[in-house]
């Protein structure tokens, strides 16, 4: 899909790779960006840039994406992709508290699952939509430090998975994001951790990974190249790859982000 004259809504793009991605997306000549972010004036300071619109949000809630949508949809147009890119961390493993889990498996898993309720049925019934879901490099591999980080970006790789080999013949495209570390609020602090254990890569490059994926309507986006040799590894050998993760395990345990 190309993005000239596109309808695009984009989650978390305060900062980081959702402002990255509105940036980047713009110059390709879209007709409209949505910028959506709980933080309100970090999403109007990007929208501000690009002529685009702003919405506070916060997308661990269906009722505010049902609104988004329906919001967007009247008043602006029929949304032709939706980047469902806001997540958080949580750190720590099992012994998090419920409250914990299930804020993180809102944001970073039931808000995919919300936009792809509401905005599936209006793509088929039109012809089509694209689905660009963030989710993580952890959720090919894991996360040292963050059972629920690890959980949830898992799910949320299947989660686009099923809507992928579901929805492709009805005209519904969807890719999922799946970046190490990247310089953003939430690896603010941990830049000699294991996600950066390649480099800790820029906003920029991962919004120009989008463009290309959109652009060539490639599932999965790998900014980090080196991730697809370490998904290898791990299902050649699953009792290897795990030996090699307690050994990271032990040295970078307490990482949060």
């Amino acid at each position: 899909m190309e993005l000239k004259d596109r309808i695009v809504v984009v989650t978390g793009a305060a900062s980081g790779i959702g402002r990255a991605m509105c940036l980047r997306f713009a110059r390709e000549g879209t007709r409209h960006i949505v910028c959506v972010d709980i933080n309100l004036d970090g999403a109007q300071a990007t929208a501000d840039e690009i002529g685009g619109t702003a919405f506070r949000v916060d997308v661990g809630k269906a009722d505010e994406i049902v609104a988004l949508i329906d919001t967007v949809e009247r008043d602006i147009g029929p949304i032709d992709l939706f980047c469902s890119n806001a997540g958080i961390s949580v750190a720590g493993g099992v012994e998090v508290s419920d409250d914990g889990w299930q804020r993180i498996w809102d944001i970073n898993v039931m808000s995919h699952v919300w936009a792809a309720r509401t905005l599936v049925p209006r793509m088929t019934a039109r012809g089509g939509g694209y689905l660009l879901n963030t989710s993580s490099a952890a959720g090919l591999l894991n996360q040292i430090g963050s059972a629920p980080y690890g959980v949830t970006k898992h799910a949320a790789v299947g989660l686009a998975e099923w809507l992928a080999m579901s929805y492709g013949d009805q005209g519904i495209t969807v890719s999922v994001l799946c970046p190490q570390a990247v310089r953003t609020e939430m690896t603010r602090g941990h830049e000699d951790h294991v996600a950066s254990i390649d480099g800790m890569m820029e906003p920029e490059p991962v919004a120009e990974a989008c463009v290309q994926a959109i652009r060539e309507e490639s599932f999965l986006v790998l900014p980090h190249k080196e991730v697809l040799g370490y998904m290898r590894a791990k299902t050649e050998n699953y009792d290897r790859w795990i030996g090699g993760m307690r050994k990271l395990n032990r040295r970078f345990g307490g990482f949060e982000g």
